[in-house]
């Protein structure tokens, strides 16, 4: 991973932006979208946006900057770059942020529209809705591990709140007040053939997306196990823990040996 993404509270706060032109301009309207405080070089900020044709002037510009600790966006120059600005899904207060290090902002304005076509616009009240109901689900579940299961099943592809799908104004009443669905738990086996995760299919997808614990061989790829959610715990091994642990574990085998 090149960079680590984040996302910036910006309202109210100094940015530094140089430039003139479309570039700057574009810049310009993404901070104030985001509600940060436009100011020129000599203002007191931690993050600056450089949009200066001339190679010369943007160069000494970043060299300025950067003497004084500014975390530096030039626009044009990945090289010359402390964090870039990725392609935005805005399905506010869900925001996708895509991007490719500088390689290409073509390809993430591709990736970009084509998730605009696929997620619905009810994908913000959706995430709104969900807020609203935390104590509910709290109340409802609350052992953590429950309870993330319970919202894991729910937003899965066959479940009542699929996120891909457009959601109608009390599914997540509906869902809280309606019987609860079975989380998967036991044993799991996902047989893999190659090194690509693209291959794996979507009930494997699932599975290592749901898994609270993920065993497998030294001959899966990293790519394969990377698959699985954040926090499963990962062991390196050719059998699964006996007994098996709560909830969900899945083993990763080869299946072309």
């Amino acid at each position: 991973m090149h960079s680590l993404p984040i996302f910036v509270k910006l309202k109210n706060r100094p940015v530094i932006l140089l430039g003139n032109g479309e570039a700057a301009q574009s810049k310009r309207l993404l901070l104030e979208r985001a509600g940060a405080l436009i100011v020129g070089e000599q203002e007191d900020a931690v993050l600056a946006i450089v949009a200066i044709d001339d190679e010369a002037e943007a160069v000494d510009a970043i060299a300025r900057l950067r003497s004084r600790g500014v975390l530096i966006n030039a626009t044009d120059r990945p090289d010359q770059c402390d964090f870039t600005l990725p392609a935005i899904v805005d399905r506010d207060p869900v925001l996708i942020a895509i991007g490719t290090g500088g390689a290409s902002a073509g390809l993430a304005k591709a990736l970009r529209q084509r998730l605009e076509q696929i997620l619905p616009q009810s994908l913000g009240q959706l995430a709104k809705d969900l807020f609203q109901a935390r104590p509910s689900i709290r109340k409802r579940w609350p052992d953590p591990a429950a309870r993330r299961r319970a919202i894991d099943a729910a937003l899965d592809g066959a479940g009542p709140l699929d996120p891909f799908k457009s959601i109608d104004a009390g599914a997540v009443s509906g869902w809280l007040a309606g019987p609860e669905a079975a989380p998967p738990i036991g044993l799991r086996i996902i047989s893999v053939k190659s090194d690509d995760p693209d291959e794996l299919t979507l009930q494997q997808a699932r599975w290592l997306g749901q898994a609270d614990v993920i065993v497998h061989g030294a001959n899966v790829a990293p790519a394969i196990v990377a698959r699985g959610r954040a926090d499963a715990v990962r062991s390196l091994a050719e059998v699964p823990p006996d007994p098996l642990p709560a909830g969900l574990t899945v083993q990763i085998v080869r299946g072309d040996l």
